[in-house]
Parts: structure tokens; C-alpha cells; sequence
């Protein structure tokens, strides 16, 4: 595939994704919740040209602000999500409008890095951001996981963003 198809599906399932995430969630923590992540860094790993053999300083580190900029979102994202457990003692998650703020954010932060790449004249695949993607949702995740672990373990509640505020009633058990 070419690299504008690649890069619309890339923004679909990010869309897929996060639309998703807006309705509360089961979170399994026994699952194999890493698999598609590593699958999806595996992939963008072995395409050619991730980095630009013209350019390669450059392109190394646009890639490593990319990753990191994933991961820092993915970490933002997990956070702000909500998390709580049921009566039956499974545990829950919606991302909260905090979580939609931290994706704009990480959006608007690879949208300036990739103007960079094209400002610098540094060729950019799309598996630069099929990588950061993968280390968004591998890091939200594991936090995810950990948070319901810690959660499902506990008889306190762990914190999550928006706790203290004033929930209308029929929110509670979504």
C-alpha cells in the first residue's frame, strides 16, 4: 500500500479506537492485552525506509519524538481515563473529556513534527506513526491493566481523574 493509504487507515482505526473508548469498557486484566501492539510495532518495524537514508540524523530523531510523544499520550491517556469497578466486582473504563484533550494534544504535537520532517525536507513513512500508535496503546493499556489490578485487588478505590467531581446518577453504571 502507498503511503497516503496507509496513513488513512492508520487514522481510522486512531478514530476506531478512540470513539471506542467513550462507552465504558471491561477491562481484562488476564488477557493478552499486548498483542496488538507488539504486532503493530513488529509491522511498522519491518517496513522500509522508517527512517530516510538522505536524512538520517534528522529522521532519527523526528522518530524518536514521534515515540515518545505516542507514549506520553498513551500514558496521558490512560490516566485520565476512568476506571472503577461493578458490584459483580469487574472492572470498568471510559476515557473522560480530559483524555479527549490529552489526544488533541498529541494530534497537534505529530501534525508540528511531521511539518518539521517536511520543512527539514525529510522523507516520512507512515511507519513512524503506526510505531508511536503501537506505543499509545501498549503503554494506556498496561496502565489500564495495572490501574484494574490494583483496583480489583483492593477494597479502596484508586484514583482516577475526575473522582471529586459531582457525576449525574445515571453515569455511574455505564
Amino acid at each position: 500500500m502507498s503511503g497516503p493509504v496507509n496513513a488513512l487507515l492508520i487514522v481510522a482505526v486512531v478514530v476506531l479506537v478512540i470513539a471506542r473508548q467513550f462507552g465504558a469498557r471491561r477491562v481484562d486484566a488476564d488477557k493478552r492485552w499486548w498483542v496488538i501492539p507488539v504486532v503493530m510495532i513488529v509491522a511498522a518495524l519491518r517496513k522500509p525506509g522508517i527512517l530516510d537514508a538522505h536524512h538520517p540524523t534528522a529522521s532519527a530523531l523526528l522518530l524518536a519524538a514521534e515515540v515518545l510523544i505516542g507514549l506520553a499520550t498513551g500514558a496521558g491517556w490512560a490516566w485520565t481515563t476512568r476506571v472503577w469497578a461493578a458490584e459483580d466486582g469487574t472492572v470498568w473504563s471510559r476515557s473522560s473529556k480530559a483524555s479527549m484533550a490529552v489526544w488533541g494534544v498529541g494530534i497537534a504535537l505529530r501534525v508540528a513534527l511531521f511539518a518539521l520532517g517536511a520543512l527539514l525536507g525529510v522523507h516520512q513513512e507512515s511507519a513512524a506513526m503506526l510505531l508511536a500508535l503501537a506505543g499509545t496503546l501498549l503503554v494506556r493499556s498496561g496502565l489500564l491493566v495495572q490501574r484494574a489490578r490494583a483496583l480489583a485487588s483492593s477494597d479502596r478505590p484508586v484514583a482516577a481523574y475526575g473522582d471529586g467531581m459531582a457525576r449525574p446518577a445515571w453515569e455511574e453504571g455505564r
